[in-house]
């Protein structure tokens, strides 16, 4: 389950053209149609694809070349560029997806080794630069699955589902709302603990189902809970 930005440039290749291919196919009505996301349509999706790739362009630059570039200027200032691009026509989204993921593409190119160990300035904080290419590779595939465009979990790269789900079940193990339960993904020995497993729920069913429940985009109504009762509510995920 590698995060090593070199090794997943291919799976980030990969999901940029599932993704185009499905924005191709949009019409106006389909850009303007909910997404699975509280108050967003699929325009306001496609938006933020965009502009988390000229986000992350500007974290790479910014291990690249030792300047303090921050992700986006300010919340205010990103929230405000999805706003004003939602609404696009389809044409326009396409173009502004194609050229912000080659941009990427450009930005990972160029990197020097040494440059991958660097810091860097994300919305919620410093994060070494190596994981930059991971951190759009997940923004690629979930959103995907926001679009509600026919994108589901279970097309989630093997590979994928179990890295996002080791991903946000550490960072239950560290969070004091999460409430307890043990973890287990079909096919797999290993178990995730979080919090007192004493009365704890087992929770078991395949990694992507598992990642998506916690990540608040399935019910969970494919997992079984041992001893027989209603799943917990996970934290929100970022």
């Amino acid at each position: 389950m590698t995060t090593d930005p070199l090794l997943l440039t291919g799976e980030v290749d990969e999901a940029t053209t599932r993704l185009l291919r499905v924005a191709e196919s949009f019409t106006a009505a389909d850009v303007a149609a909910p997404s699975l996301l509280p108050g967003w349509t699929r325009g306001h999706v496609l938006a933020h694809l965009a502009r988390n790739a000229d986000g992350f362009v500007n974290l790479l630059t910014a291990a690249r070349t030792g300047e303090p570039i921050p992700m986006y200027a300010s919340v205010a200032a990103r929230n405000a560029d999805i706003e004003a691009g939602a609404a696009r026509p389809p044409a326009e989204h396409l173009a502004d997806l194609r050229r912000c993921t080659q941009r990427f593409a450009e930005a990972v190119d160029a990197m020097p080794a040494q440059a991958w160990g660097a810091m860097v300035q994300t919305r919620r904080g410093p994060w070494p630069a190596a994981l930059v290419v991971w951190g759009r590779l997940r923004e690629l595939e979930v959103h995907h699955v926001d679009l509600a465009a026919g994108y589901r979990p279970a097309d989630w790269p093997v590979a994928f589902a179990q890295r996002l789900l080791h991903e946000v079940t550490t960072g239950l193990t560290d969070n004091p709302d999460a409430p307890a339960m043990v973890l287990r993904f079909d096919g797999s020995a290993h178990e995730v603990v979080v919090g007192d497993r004493a009365d704890a729920p087992t929770i078991c069913g395949p990694a992507h189902e598992l990642a998506a429940w916690l990540i608040g985009r399935t019910g969970g109504d494919l997992l079984t809970v041992t001893p027989d009762g209603r799943l917990p509510t996970p934290p929100e995920w970022i």
